[in-house]
């Protein structure tokens, strides 16, 4: 198959779309068949173009036997309202214009949650006449409007109206959970177009290994019992519950307990701002790394965090950072409902703590932290639970099946 894939995101960008994209796309390409991905320039989430990149018109490189096309947009920072919205449309119009250069496709697919990656998708196939798989990562515009980004009601409604004529559009919709397909049918789609392949992780790379002894050294961690976040410190992220949660561990006189903070986004600043200004050097930022040095910033995690804020959409969110800390025997602390907190807790691979609630998190830290026996056997469900469930190469190949099967080929 000759397969096209829009994706605002790839790496060397480190967020989950552009990492699934990848993993994806590799192991298609390994499988005989020749895979396109359009994308931008490198600069999620500072807006920042990354070092070796230039926002060009186009320009085509190589991955791993994976054809890539980068296309020009508007660069913006991953905050803001106008700009970010000239950053996806002008994706939309390069990426739609530049693929009807390329040689047809036997297949389209398009992954949110960049609203309008799903659209250049959507004309690609009706101008080039292929099916289009649709892959749904976040329910937009919702998620926008439940957390204050954008408060228009009439553009709100507009952005619906095009949400349901996208999905109308799309031969089948895959969602990376069941809460997200609960949500689509509710919202009319019908249930033989809708399909769930969940996000894994190359459990080669994911693996259980020895903590880096020189990062925890270059971070000022050494001694510490760490509770590590990787991921977009963004405006649903509701992290305001460490710094609350370190104000009270202070109180209390342990500061022998750290929390890491890897990653950068919306509210990065903030945060650090506030815990500069309450003094609390046992939350350490240490920024957007490169996704090839992630494996070893959480091998020096005791705890792994992931946590949304409490809102009731975030309940049919499936967070990837689940499985990667799985994956390397990290017990999990899960401040995220719904779906995500059934397979912690079928997998018994951590505790759950009521979203935003400091005090909760304390003491769950707390108990862990008195605990490694317990730990250690929350880890080690967890891998086992990942190699079950949420192997990156069998969930590719189920991927391929799928695909195929829109194509009528075998």
């Amino acid at each position: 198959m000759r397969i096209l894939f829009f994706s605002h995101y790839f790496p060397p960008e480190g967020n989950a779309p552009a990492a699934r994209t990848y993993d994806n796309a590799v192991r298609w390409v390994r499988a005989g068949h020749a895979v396109t991905v359009v994308t931008g320039v490198p600069s999620h989430p500072a807006g920042v173009v990354f070092p070796g990149y230039r926002n060009r018109l186009r320009q085509r490189e190589t991955v791993c036997g994976v054809e890539v096309l980068r296309v020009w947009t508007y660069l913006a920072p991953n905050k803001g309202k106008l700009r970010r919205i000239a950053n996806y449309v002008s994706y939309m119009v390069s990426a739609t214009c530049f693929a009807m250069w390329l040689p047809r496709p036997d297949i389209v697919v398009a992954t949110s949650p960049q609203f309008f990656c799903g659209w250049a998708g959507v004309l690609t196939s009706r101008l080039r006449r292929v099916p289009l798989v649709l892959e749904i990562r976040d329910l937009r515009p919702a998620s926008i409007a439940a957390v204050g980004a954008l408060e228009s009601r009439p553009l709100l409604r507009c952005l619906e109206l095009l949400e349901r004529a996208m999905y109308r559009a799309a031969t089948i919709i895959v969602t990376v959970g069941h809460g997200y397909r609960r949500e689509l049918l509710a919202r009319g789609v019908p249930e033989a177009r809708l399909h769930v392949i969940p996000n894994g992780i190359d459990r080669a790379r994911f693996a259980p290994r020895e903590a880096d002894a020189e990062l925890k050294r270059s971070l000022g961690l050494e001694g510490r019992f760490i509770v590590g976040y990787s991921g977009t410190l963004g405006m649903a992220s509701g992290l305001d519950v460490v710094l609350r949660a370190a104000r009270t561990l202070r109180e209390r006189g342990r500061d022998d307990i750290a929390f890491l903070l890897v990653g950068d986004g919306a509210v990065r600043e903030d945060l650090a701002a506030a815990a500069r200004r309450d003094g609390l050097e046992r939350v350490v930022f240490a920024g957007r790394q490169d996704p090839a040095r992630m494996p070893a910033f959480l091998s020096i995690c005791d705890v792994c965090l992931v946590h949304l804020r409490k809102l009731e959409l975030f309940s049919t969110v499936l967070p990837s950072k689940i499985f990667e800390a799985a994956g390397m025997a990290r017990p999990i602390l899960l401040g995220v409902g719904g779906e995500a907190r059934e397979i912690v807790e079928t997998a018994g691979c951590g505790e759950f703590v009521e979203p935003e609630n400091d005090a909760a998190l304390v003491e769950a830290v707390l108990r862990l932290a008195a605990d490694p026996a317990r730990r250690r056997a929350l880890g080690e469900a967890g891998r086992a639970y990942v190699a079950a469930h949420h192997d990156r190469d069998r969930l590719a190949a189920e991927y391929l099946d799928l695909l195929a099967g829109v194509l009528g080929v075998d």
